[in-house]
């Protein structure tokens, strides 16, 4: 899993050239924590296919305000430096995992 941070979002994540699935978190927050162990099953899951990690919105707060990060926990599915999915709140895995697969389709 990847930790996402202002100085390198550019590169790992707009920049890559596989699918990037980015949890916006903060510590404080207990809906992240919650969601935090299915956001390790996905990394492992699709480790070599996709890039998954996090970022702290409240160490990062450049990235947070670029994606307009206004509640946590969001996800969002970046391909071809774009989003192509945004998940706002509690997901379960399977959102997760069929956004992943399309982008990876």
């Amino acid at each position: 899993m990847i930790e996402f941070t202002d100085g390198n979002f550019q590169t790992e994540a707009m920049e890559s050239d596989v699918p990037v699935l980015v949890d916006f978190w903060a510590e404080w927050c207990q809906p992240c924590k919650m969601l935090a162990p299915t956001i390790e099953e996905l990394a492992n899951d699709y480790s070599g296919r996709a890039k998954i990690g996090k970022l702290d919105v409240d160490g990062n707060k450049e990235t947070a305000m670029k994606f307009q990060i206004q509640s946590i926990p969001t996800v969002v599915l970046i391909k071809g430096g774009e989003v192509v999915g945004k998940f706002v709140g509690m997901q379960p895995k399977d959102a997760f995992a069929n956004a992943l697969d399309a982008a990876l389709a």
